[in-house]
C-alpha cells in the first residue's frame, strides 16, 4: 500500500483528464469531485471512475470541452443542458442561478439534462446546503434493479440525497443513498476479490436470492426495503429522467463501458429557503430534532460533523497505473 494525499489525488485526476482531452476548467471541476469522494471514503465515486472518464473522453462517450447552456423556462425553474458532457461543470454553471432564484422565490428547481453520470450525488446537495438552502437531489443510472417479484432490471441504483444547512453556516446533516440495497460497484469489487455477498443484495437471472457476485451481475440488484425502496426508486426515476427529458434507466448502457452512446442522464434538485415559512422557528425545530438524536448514546445524525481525510491508503499497483494514466 502507498499513502497519498487528497491533493495528490486531485492533481493526478486533473492531469489525467487534461491529457485525455478535457478542457482545463472542466478537468478541474471533475477532479475536485473525485478528490472529495476519496476524502469522505466514498471509494465507488472516487478514483474508481477515473480511468473510465479518461477512456470515454477519447471514445466520445463524454464531451470534455462543451460549454453547458443555462436557461430559465419558468421563473422558478433552472435548466442546464450539459451537452453530453460531465455533470460537475454543468452543475457549476447552473448553481449560482439556482441559488439566487431560490432566495428570491423561496424555492427553485434545477434540472441537469444530457449529462454524464454524476457519481456522488451528495457532492452537489452539500454545495447547496453550504450556501444556506435545503437541498434534495435525485439521479438515475443504467438499469440494474428489478421490481419485487421480478428478475429483469428496470431501474438504476437511483440515489437520492438531502443536505440541510446549519444555522451558523455549513451543513447540519446530510445523506446520499441509493434506493437499491447496495451500489453495483460493491458487487463488482466483491467479485474481483473472490468474496461472497450478503443475501438480500441481489437476485440471479431466475429472480432467486444469491450470495454469488457473479450470479448477481448476471441477474439484478433488489431495492432496499423491498416494495418501499422500489417506490422510492420509481420516484427518483420520474424526477431524474422523465422531468428533465433524459434517458430512462432501461435505455442506458453500462456506465463504465469504453464505447457506446453518451450516458444522457439527468439530475434534478430542489432548493428550499429554510426560513421562508417558519422563519427562525426552522432552526429551533432543527435543534430540538438534533438534540433528541444526540441525547442517545451511539446515535448520530447522518453526515453530521464529518471530518475529511487528508491522506488515504491505495494499492501500489493501482496508484502506479493511475499515475501512468496521467503521465
Amino acid at each position: 500500500m502507498v499513502t497519498v494525499t487528497i491533493e495528490q489525488i486531485r492533481d493526478l485526476s486533473e492531469r489525467a483528464l487534461l491529457k485525455h482531452g478535457a478542457a482545463p476548467w472542466i478537468a478541474q471541476s471533475v477532479a475536485d469531485a473525485v478528490a472529495k469522494a476519496e476524502a469522505v471514503g466514498n471509494l465507488i465515486c472516487g478514483l474508481y471512475y477515473l480511468e473510465s472518464y479518461c477512456v470515454q473522453l477519447v471514445s466520445g462517450r463524454v464531451n470534455g470541452t462543451v460549454e453547458p447552456v443555462v436557461s430559465k423556462p419558468k421563473p422558478g425553474s433552472i435548466e442546464v443542458d450539459a451537452g453530453f458532457g460531465f455533470a460537475q461543470p454543468a452543475f457549476a454553471r447552473g448553481l449560482p442561478v439556482a441559488l439566487s432564484t431560490a432566495r428570491e422565490m423561496g424555492t427553485a428547481s434545477l434540472a441537469i439534462r444530457h449529462a454524464h453520470t454524476c457519481t456522488s450525488l451528495g457532492y452537489f446537495t452539500e454545495q447547496i446546503a453550504e450556501a444556506g438552502l435545503i437541498a434534495l437531489g435525485f439521479t438515475n443510472a443504467t438499469a440494474v434493479v428489478s421490481p419485487p417479484g421480478g428478475n429483469k432490471a428496470v431501474l438504476g441504483t437511483n440515489p437520492m440525497a438531502m443536505a440541510v444547512p446549519a444555522k451558523g453556516g455549513g451543513v447540519h446533516f446530510q445523506f446520499d443513498q441509493s434506493t437499491s440495497a447496495i451500489a453495483l460497484g460493491k458487487i463488482t469489487m466483491a467479485k474481483a476479490a473472490g468474496e461472497k455477498i450478503p443475501l438480500g443484495w441481489a437476485v440471479d437471472a431466475d429472480g432467486k436470492p444469491t450470495d454469488d457476485p457473479g450470479a448477481a451481475l448476471k441477474g439484478s440488484l433488489v431495492s432496499t426495503g423491498g416494495y418501499k425502496g422500489w417506490g422510492l426508486g420509481l420516484m427518483v426515476e420520474v424526477l431524474a429522467a422523465c422531468v428533465p427529458g433524459t434517458r430512462l434507466s432501461i435505455d442506458g448502457q453500462p456506465l463504465k463501458a469504453a464505447e457506446g452512446d453518451p450516458h444522457d442522464l439527468g439530475q434534478f434538485y430542489l432548493l428550499i429557503d429554510p426560513e421562508v415559512f417558519a422563519g427562525a422557528a426552522f432552526f429551533e425545530g432543527l435543534a430540538r430534532l438534533s438534540g433528541a438524536v444526540e441525547a442517545q448514546e451511539g446515535a448520530r445524525l447522518p453526515g453530521a460533523k464529518r471530518v475529511l481525510m487528508e491522506t488515504v491508503e491505495k494499492d501500489e499497483s493501482l496508484w502506479a497505473s493511475l499515475e501512468a494514466l496521467a503521465a
